[in-house]
């Protein structure tokens, strides 16, 4: 288990709202196997948006009936030294595992909405989704690809940036869940440079790195060879590239994707910008090693997920595993602490230079 520092084991711990996300996936298994562990406890204070029902019924499910919780309507009840379920819904609801059906997007989409809510009004300090399913979570209200551009509207960001961060690398996507054949319309030296920024924002201000390096991907096989088979990195790409670095970006590319995954050349930097959603995923998840996150960096909130979807295929059958959840808690408690750090660090530097020089 991670270490922390006592500022996130003292009395004043970090209240982590917690997503049950579709309640027919995986959620509500990785929720319990994590909290199982009574030392999770030292670190946060957990509250799952859920209901009692839902969380009873895979507790049951998975015979873990020593799992215990608080149940809550409001914060005036919240227990430290306790999980917490927040209860989103009353009704009764029929829980099918593994079945992907309206009932459980739709759940999904008011467990997160009532969590939104709470952040917004400050009962909570950080958010960690379980995974939805994209496509019976539509609605009138959520018409989104996924979590992060939903999150991007809700708390009014320009822009967000998919962030997939362990322990050995982080890679950052300029575009997240588009259909392939649409990829390249979106690869433009606008929205390079806006991805950029974002990514160099966040590797200081959240993973405190105080001169990130930023390679970027290409587009196509071997980076377009010089124009032979796509010219995106001639006339988007390499011009972003060199614009950034007028700009105090240090980046460099673009690089051919396989070669660069293949070589480690990830190794020598502190972030990637990759083009597209499997040219940056599949070797992340390939190296990560399981430990990996997705982070939603450009949010004034921290938002973070386990890197891996709702797993249908193993709902309700107690296989699922717990780690990339339990290491997305601890990604959401080091970047609340790291922003914590960044920003007394950069509270009022001429008043630091005048004690430093008594």
């Amino acid at each position: 288990m991670r270490q922390f520092s006592m500022s996130t084991t003292q009395i004043n711990k970090p209240v982590i709202g917690i997503t049950i996300g579709d309640i027919n996936s995986i959620g509500a298994e990785i929720i319990i196997k994590t909290f199982m562990d009574a030392r999770m406890m030292e670190f946060c204070t957990p509250v799952i948006f859920a209901s009692n029902k839902t969380i009873n019924f895979y507790r049951k499910l998975m015979n873990e009936n020593n799992f215990n919780y608080q149940s809550i309507k409001d914060f005036t009840r919240l227990n430290h030294k306790q999980v917490n379920v927040y209860n989103c819904w009353e009704e009764e609801v029929q829980i099918t595992p593994g079945v992907l059906n309206e009932t459980g997007g739709k759940y999904a989409a008011r467990a997160l909405e009532a969590a939104i809510n709470c952040l917004k009004d400050g009962y909570i300090t950080g958010l960690v989704t379980a995974p939805i399913h994209k496509n019976n979570i539509q609605s009138e209200t959520f018409n989104y690809t996924g979590h992060t551009p939903y999150l991007r509207d809700s708390f009014n960001a320009k822009d967000v940036l998919m962030f997939m961060t362990a322990d050995n690398m982080r890679v950052g996507l300029l575009t997240e869940h588009v259909p392939l054949a649409d990829v390249a319309k979106y690869v433009t030296k606008e929205n390079i440079l806006g991805k950029l920024h974002l990514m160099r924002d966040s590797l200081v201000k959240d993973f405190g790195v105080d001169q990130p390096r930023i390679a970027v991907l290409g587009l196509n096989p071997h980076a377009g060879d010089d124009g032979l088979i796509g010219r995106e990195e001639i006339e988007h790409i390499a011009p972003a590239i060199r614009h950034a670095k007028g700009n105090g970006i240090l980046c460099f590319g673009p690089y051919s994707a396989d070669a660069f995954f293949a070589r480690e050349m990830f190794k020598q930097f502190d972030g990637v910008l990759a083009m597209y959603h499997d040219q940056g995923l599949i070797p992340f998840k390939s190296l990560a090693s399981g430990n990996g996150i997705n982070y939603t960096a450009g949010l004034g909130i921290v938002r973070t997920s386990p890197d891996h979807g709702t797993a249908f295929d193993i709902a309700g059958k107690n296989l699922a595993d717990p780690d990339s959840f339990r290491q997305a808690i601890f990604a959401c408690l080091e970047i609340l602490e790291q922003r914590e750090r960044y920003a007394e660090n950069t509270r009022n530097p001429l008043k630091k230079t005048e004690l430093a020089s008594e």
